[in-house]
């Protein structure tokens, strides 16, 4: 989306965390407090008196919308094409604004929720990298329902003007200095594919899992939109902006890694929303790629939806991009290549003109009208009163609910890593802490805790006031004056830790930093955070504790090679609830089982141009690669790296049902087609196995789990795949598939993983196709490995 006023969002954010106690929306709110919902085709209205075929819920949505479409005028379908839609008043059809956000709780950085009426706040769950570091695809899916419910609460009083989310942003967090890389799951495709069908799932009322792909329910809960499509990954590096930036992307890494997030969102969870981005990619816009937009997301994927430009897409094809020499040029393209609706205004400009120079039909837009009306008709838009509906319960008591409280508190206790924990200063004993010393800019920012894309907060529990809650006596010093840190108050925070009993110094990154429109050029904390956490560090009796608030990793070596600086967590923008969580863990009330859903890199990695897109590594010129499945350089910390408060140990076990060797003879009525690669490894194509074929050569695999002491806590297990070697563009290793347990301290538990070869097993060759090696794959849990073969 465009970048808003950050400043201004800031500052209404502090004056809502200020006055959060009377925000507080409740069953005791009068009813007279609320506004009517928009809709149309009322028992008693004249559209329904006519008969319109739009009015009738029996018939399919498409048919509807089609109805709709064709009984408007030109002018008034022209004018349906940018997220601000105005009202057809002959046609009882309501206006409605399509742009609204819910990264991770209903925001304010749309156009259409609003909360000045009877409903002053929303839950405000953790960003979203900290929550994919549950690696709890269960949490997830509640958590997308918790917001999924608001936005429907908030829509049947009256204070929404759509039900539309564009969320989740599932693109891949690619390089570290990313300023949205925050607001994704992370570097790893099967994570981030998993996260977007279990949140979209959620948002839009679906079951949790349906063993396949999905079937939205009608009408929808909420409709979710899965951005920015694709290979979207930089804001503005070194003078290099989003706007202009033509992405080189291979057929290879658009297959195994950019896309399969977006696939997911469409086949597997039934989004009924995908957002093009601005990247150009290898010269052409997304949001102008036919074999993007229509081949591939509506063709091969099926999406059942609409496609909307990121805000200003189409203006930019001209204005920045220079692709198309004309505003009606831009438009055509876009519409022509797949687009429904622009965010913006430009296509309601100019499209008219488009159409009268020969570049556009009416046609074209009825298109794209009959997939917008049609997700409206999915919202029951068309069906009378929203209120009468199977989500008509819902209002404002449905909004900031003790569930929804307790959830943001859990998502961010799960989310928060443990990263460091010397001679096992964690957790605390809080009888034994007399005093203690709070110190840094991140530790009393409420603001801070909820990141981008927010809207106001139910409550707010900062850092400080986390560890109040535990310790009588403590002290306060933010020692800088930002997270930028530009001046380091670093003699009084040397005397105040050299006073009190442990000190916690809370610092990292913020929206200063990261943020959209904003990439950062350096990995290291900012200003002087290092010097100031070294200099408390060495003045301080015993050890102290340092806490991370950031959206992207940071170079912490100094940290980790510091005796004098116990423990280390990372703690992301941990929401609402983050500073009871964070103290929750450093108390020990709950033990961490979080893990890292990116690669912490060191500072030299900022020797590689951001705007190199391969993920693959190049040893002749020492590109180094991307992600854990490709890079070959030093790490800070690895993905899937967390600590626990207990002793885990994980072992792969055959249950007898686990195939030493998969004979793809026993599957399949015609022979496979044969790849030999350079090194003479025999490969065979997924596609000829076919649908019926994959599912009969699927398997399970168990890992049996056992938690040793001392404390009760969830523990997640990660299983990887290697092939025999890493060459001709194969991963290092893939994930695929994680499995969590709640274990009591000395519990044992199976835990059951679905093996699919023809997903599992299979790489992506240079053309973008997918193949499975003949010969041995190996799973891999820790450093235990179980080999199968896999054989025609």
């Amino acid at each position: 989306m465009a970048a808003f006023d950050t400043m201004a969002a800031l500052l209404l954010a502090t004056i809502l965390l200020m006055t959060t106690t009377a925000l507080l929306p409740g069953p005791g709110v009068a009813e007279a407090g609320y506004n009517e919902p928009p809709f149309s085709c009322g028992p008693s209205s004249a559209e329904a008196s006519q008969g319109y075929a739009f009015c009738d819920a029996s018939l399919p949505p498409a048919q509807r919308a089609a109805d709709l479409v064709s009984r408007m005028t030109p002018a008034e379908k022209i004018a349906q094409l940018g997220d601000v839609a105005p009202g057809v008043a002959r046609l009882g059809v309501p206006a409605y604004k399509w742009w609204n956000e819910a990264l991770h709780g209903l925001a304010t950085s749309g156009k259409g929720l609003h909360f000045n009426g009877a409903v002053r706040a929303a839950t405000s769950f953790p960003q979203v990298l900290l929550t994919a570091a549950a690696f709890d695809d269960d949490l997830w899916f509640r958590i997308g329902q918790a917001i999924g419910r608001e936005a429907r609460a908030l829509y049947n009083i009256g204070q929404a003007d759509g039900l539309t989310m564009w969320s989740p942003n599932v693109n891949i967090f690619r390089d570290p200095r990313w300023g949205r890389g925050q607001e994704t799951p992370g570097e790893d495709p099967a994570v981030a594919s998993r996260y977007a069908v279990a949140f979209v799932r959620g948002v839009q009322g679906s079951p949790a899992s349906s063993g396949g792909t999905a079937a939205p329910p009608l009408p929808l809960q909420a409709s979710a939109c899965c951005k920015h499509a694709t290979a979207y990954d930089l804001e503005d590096w070194n003078g290099v902006a989003r706007y202009s930036f033509n992405a080189q992307v291979t057929a290879q890494d658009l297959e195994d890694t950019f896309n399969p997030p977006f696939r997911s969102c469409v086949v597997d969870a039934g989004a009924s929303c995908v957002m093009c981005a601005y990247t150009e990619i290898n010269g052409v816009p997304a949001c102008a790629n036919a074999g993007l937009l229509t081949d591939t997301v509506r063709g091969d994927w099926g999406l059942d939806g609409y496609i909307s430009s990121d805000c200003d897409a189409v203006a930019i094809m001209r204005d920045a991009q220079r692709y198309a020499p004309t505003s009606e040029d831009a438009v055509a393209a876009s519409l022509k290549a797949g687009l429904d609706i622009d965010c913006g205004s430009y296509v309601q400009q100019h499209a008219t003109s488009a159409i009268q120079q020969g570049k556009l039909t009416e046609q074209d837009i009825d298109k794209a009208l009959t997939n917008l009306f049609a997700v409206r008709m999915r919202l029951g838009h068309f069906d009378g009163d929203p209120r009468t509906n199977v989500y008509g319960h819902l209002g404002a008591s449905d909004i900031c609910t003790p569930d929804h409280r307790n959830l943001a508190l859990e998502a961010a206790q799960d989310g928060i890593v443990l990263l460091k924990n010397d001679a096992g200063l964690l957790p605390l004993d809080r009888t034994a802490v007399a005093s203690a010393a709070v110190i840094g800019p991140n530790a009393n920012d409420g603001v801070l805790l909820i990141a981008n894309y927010f809207g106001p907060p139910c409550e707010s529990t900062t850092p400080l006031k986390g560890i109040q809650s535990y310790v009588t006596n403590v002290q306060f010093l933010a020692g800088c004056s930002s997270s930028a840190c530009d001046v380091a108050d670093t003699d009084r925070a040397v005397a105040l830790a050299g006073a009190t009993d442990y000190t916690f110094l809370f610092m990292g990154l913020s929206q200063r930093q990261e943020s959209e429109g904003k990439d950062r050029t350096t990995l290291l904390l900012p200003g002087q955070q290092q010097s100031l956490i070294t200099a408390v560090a060495d003045a301080a009796e015993k050890p102290v504790v340092l806490v991370l608030l950031s959206g992207g990793p940071v170079d912490v070596t100094f940290a980790q090679t510091n005796p004098k600086i116990g423990a280390v967590l990372w703690a992301g923008y941990p929401g609402q609830a983050g500073g009871l969580a964070i103290a929750r863990v450093l108390f020990g009330d709950h033990n961490p089982s979080a893990r890292l859903p990116v690669t912490w890199y060191p500072e030299e990695f900022t020797t590689v141009l951001m705007t190199d897109m391969r993920m693959r590594a190049d040893p002749a010129t020492g590109y180094p690669g991307r992600s854990y499945r490709f890079y070959n350089g030093r790490t800070v910390y690895k993905f899937g790296y967390g600590l626990s408060y207990s002793s885990y140990s994980r072992r792969l076990v055959s249950s007898g049902t686990v195939k030493p060797a998969i004979n793809t003879n026993n599957v399949l009525a015609s022979s496979l087609r044969e790849t030999m690669t350079e090194e003479g490894v025999v490969s065979y194509h997924v596609e000829d196995i076919g649908t019926d074929g994959c599912e009969r050569l699927k398997f399970p695999a168990v890992v049996e789990v056992q938690n040793h002491g001392p404390m009760d806590g969830k523990h997640s297990v990660l299983m990887f795949l290697r092939w025999p070697n890493a060459t001709d563009g194969r991963p290092v290793s893939q994930l695929i598939g994680f499995r969590n347990e709640h274990l009591k301290a000395g519990e044992k538990a199976n835990l059951r993983f679905d093996i699919s070869p023809c997903e599992h097993f299979s790489r992506v060759t240079e053309d973008g196709k997918k193949v499975i090696d003949k010969g041995s794959h190996f799973l891999m849990v820790d450093d235990q490995e179980m080999e199968i073969r896999f054989e025609a």
